[in-house]
């Protein structure tokens, strides 16, 4: 066994074949098209068991669909922009350009590494001006259809990182998202994405999708209820003309607008706090815990008629209703929120909980947002020929100050694109977010503007979208706006942008943390035997991280067992959705090593058959053994129907893998002449490797290469036509199909064999109705009426039910 163990992890050492036979895959524009995509990394430098997981998905799931005849497309990029890589650059004197790029080439060898395939030439990364060139070109299409915007707000202000957050980046303790610092509320005049306008479209769209393990759930409750709107109104104190000041207010019954009495703000709303020239007369006003009718007034736009501004202490405020002539109340509710769209004041169904995206963020490293300030003009946006508005280079970020954009005198200061008089661009960079809004278009098409439409449809929708349920509302949320948009603009057919989402869950390592500090300790420096122990630790299991002396380099991981074993282990210790608790102790390692050596004892016995001399005769089998022939037909096209399945609908690896086992078993207690002689024998052994191929493709292709050496097969597929990676997916026999939808599933008690029970093949994989059936059948009623049942286990592997009974 262990030159076993020594020549896997040999033969795993094989970079770059199987990115040769993907390319030679991906030739064909006859073949259908599918789209697996997994969330591109931030370029750290260093990948971790997460990355492994994800791409180890991804990978296994691009091979499957390869074989099977379709044209795959899985890409890779880096999400490149953000905070990490400033700091880091900070800290240590280097531009964050140069730290990123160096990241991103150790990365991409640690992935070569691994083994995984992906379309390199499709490559994308955020801060590379061919790309932000695109994002900036989709912000200004934003800002032109009125749905960017800049204000003064109270933001959300990460002390530590010093720079705003969007609302979705607060956690529910009102910490940020990143740095974990307590936000704060501050006044500022910042960017927005008006993604209020595509709350109910973006709700309504989530119906047609399948389930997203949740997540679907996730984004209706960010989303809320779209029962009510927004109206602008044009607001004057008292006497004074119109001050050209907006206020957009949220009514939950739009079609009450006429009747309108009066509009309501809280006191912490920005009129108040701001530059606004309306602040002295609220503040005249103001009386806390009080309803106070201030001196300002708003235009209700449908009527013409002035309606007082009252500052409220309440939270939510519900208008007085009025009633429509001629007009139902539902009527009413169409025509005017149609009405003010086309007056562009408003309009858009959305929820009262929801707000705006704010992208600006007060940093360096980011996609510069493409608009000029102008003393005559305004702010102007940067005409599209003129992208990308190149990020200028920092000679030294000393620290961790507001906008150190604002230091580069020379890039600040330009000329206004509309009348060519002095003014200065904009400081504030786009949070990483807008980047990775749009990248799945950029893989569809990297070389053009900013993609091409008919290679956009002909990829889009991705087929299934794998990453982590943290991504649950930020970006699943604003690539789907971002997607809708594009919809709109005629950039693409299709709205919603991922037909099939697979979450995944962490990976996490044991901690030992002092329980009367908080302070984590190795593992290595605890004494395990003290009398103390117990109380003196807190021991659980979290995600893993260096700071938690609980992570684990994956190079260290793959260079002890192998690729191929920790892409079987990923796969086979639990479901994708659900969290991995990385124990080599446990049955999943153990289990992986075992089977794979099962796997090349097989080949190395069929092989071995085959060189003792003996023609191989199907004809001359006996009875019993064409039965069991028979059973090895049965359990290889059972395998072929439950292992496509898992990897079309469900995803659920580890049973795909559990179902192999189990095809394994079955070959393994094969009877030597019918090893020899069978043609069901080598058809299933040579199904076996092929579907084992997609997790475990090197050890796949040397049992390939073994199988195609076999002397006198008996089966055309063991001919000698290629690697494995380039075989057909298995098929199910056209007579299985045809035949009785049934399975015999063998009884067993305390572990002795009792006999067998016909089920139906629909049922025969559920626990609860195969232990009805076989309680219900003559053998049950015989054996197990009078008693005590303790367990009933039904193997995931074979069709066998074992009762654990009193004696």
């Amino acid at each position: 066994r262990e030159d076993f163990l020594v020549r896997l992890k040999c033969l795993c050492d094989t970079k770059g074949f199987f990115s040769c036979l993907f390319s030679l895959n991906t030739q064909s524009s006859q073949k259908k098209k599918f789209y697996v995509l997994s969330m591109f990394p931030y370029p750290s430098g260093r990948l971790h068991m997460g990355h492994v997981r994800v791409y180890t998905i991804s990978d296994t799931i691009a091979h499957f669909q390869r074989m099977r005849g379709h044209k795959v497309l899985n890409p890779m990029g880096w999400d490149a922009f953000g905070l990490p890589a400033e700091n880091a650059a900070i800290e240590r004197g280097l531009d964050p350009e140069v730290w990123t790029k160096s990241n991103i080439q150790s990365m991409r060898e640690q992935l070569d590494s691994l083994g995984l395939c992906f379309n390199w030439d499709r490559e994308v990364t955020t801060c590379l001006p061919d790309y932000y060139k695109w994002t900036q070109y989709l912000f200004v299409k934003l800002y032109e259809a009125g749905l960017a915007y800049q204000k003064e707000a109270l933001v959300n202000w990460d002390p530590i990182d010093q720079t705003v957050l969007a609302d979705e980046q607060v956690d529910e303790n009102g910490c940020s998202w990143r740095s974990g610092a307590p936000v704060e509320q501050k006044l500022l005049k910042q960017w927005f994405i008006k993604t209020t306008n595509y709350a109910k479209p973006l709700l309504d769209a989530l119906a047609d999708l399948p389930e997203w393990y949740g997540v679907k759930a996730m984004q209706a409750n960010w989303i809320g209820e779209c029962t009510g709107c927004y109206f602008d109104h044009v607001l004057k104190v008292s006497d004074i003309s119109f001050t050209g000041e907006v206020l957009a207010a949220y009514t939950s019954s739009p079609e009450a607008i006429y009747g309108a009495a009066f509009i309501s703000i809280l006191p912490s709303h920005r009129l108040l706090h701001g530059s606004s020239p309306l602040r002295p007369a609220l503040h005249r006003a103001l009386q806390p815990g009080k309803n106070c009718l201030s001196e300002v007034t708003a235009l209700n736009v449908f009527t013409g008629h002035e309606i007082p501004v009252v500052i409220s202490a309440k939270t939510e405020f519900h208008g007085h209703l009025d009633t429509f002539t001629g007009q139902t109340r539902e009527d009413a509710f169409i025509s005017i929120t149609q009405k003010a769209r086309e007056r562009n004041v408003g309009g858009h169904l959305t929820s009262s909980k929801l707000r705006d995206w704010l992208i600006s963020r007060q940093r360096y490293w980011g996609t510069p947002i493409p608009v000029v300030h102008c003393g005559s003009c305004g702010p102007v946006a940067v005409p599209v020929e003129d992208l990308p508005v190149m990020l200028p280079k920092v000679p030294f970020l000393t620290g961790k100050g507001a906008s150190p954009l604002q230091s580069a005198h020379d890039w600040v200061n330009c000329s206004c694109p509309r009348c060519k008089g002095p003014a200065q661009r904009e400081t504030d960079t786009m949070d990483t977010f807008v980047d990775s809004a749009w990248y799945y278009f950029r893989y569809t098409d990297p070389h053009n503007q900013p993609f091409e439409r008919s290679l956009a449809d002909h990829w889009m929708p991705v087929d299934v979208y794998i990453g982590g349920k943290e991504h649950a509302v930020m970006h699943l949320y604003y690539a789907r706006f971002l997607s809708h948009f594009c919809k709109d603009q005629g950039f693409v057919s299709h709205r919603e942008p991922f037909k099939k989402l697979l979450v995944q869950g962490l990976i996490k390592g044991q901690t030992f943390r002092v329980a009367e500090s908080g302070q984590y300790l190795k593992k290595e420096d605890i004494d395990f035997t003290g009398a103390c122990f117990g109380k003196q630790l807190q021991v659980t299991w979290e995600k893993m991280s260096k700071s938690k002396h609980n992570g684990l380099d994956p190079q260290e991981v793959v260079q002890q067992y192998g690729i191929d074993t920790v892409r079987l282990y990923i796969l086979y210790a639990a479901p994708p959705e659900q969290d991995i608790l990385w124990d080599v102790k446990t049955d999943a390692i153990p289990g992986v090593l075992r089977w794979q050596s099962r796997l090349w004892g097989l080949v190395t016995k069929l092989r071995e058959a085959r060189q003792g001399g003996e023609t191989p005769n199907p004809s001359i089998l006996n009875k019993k053994e064409r039965s069991e022939a028979r059973r090895i037909w049965e359990n290889k096209n059972h395998a072929i129907t439950l292992v496509t399945t898992h990897f079309t609908e469900d995803f659920l690896l580890n049973a795909a893998i559990s179902r192999l086992m189990g095809l394994t078993n079955t070959l393994s207690q094969a009877s030597p002449r019918v090893v020899l002689h069978s043609v069901e024998f080598e058809q299933a052994l040579a199904s076996l490797c092929v579907m084992t191929a997609p997790m475990a493709p090197h050890l796949a292709s040397e049992l390939w290469a073994g199988l195609s050496q076999v002397k006198s097969p008996l089966c055309s597929s063991l001919l000698g036509n290629g690697d494995v990676m380039q075989q057909p997916w298995p098929t199910v026999d056209p007579e299985y199909l045809q035949t009785p939808d049934t399975l015999e599933v063998s009884v067993r008690i305390n572990n002795k064999v009792c006999g067998s029970v016909t089920v139906p093949r629909q049922v025969a994989q559920d626990a609860e109705k195969v232990r009805e059936l076989v309680m219900g059948s003559p053998l049950g009623m015989h054996l197990l009426t009078d008693r005590v049942i303790k367990k009933a286990i039904l193997s995931p592997r074979t069709a066998l039910i074992n009762f654990l009974v009193e004696e």
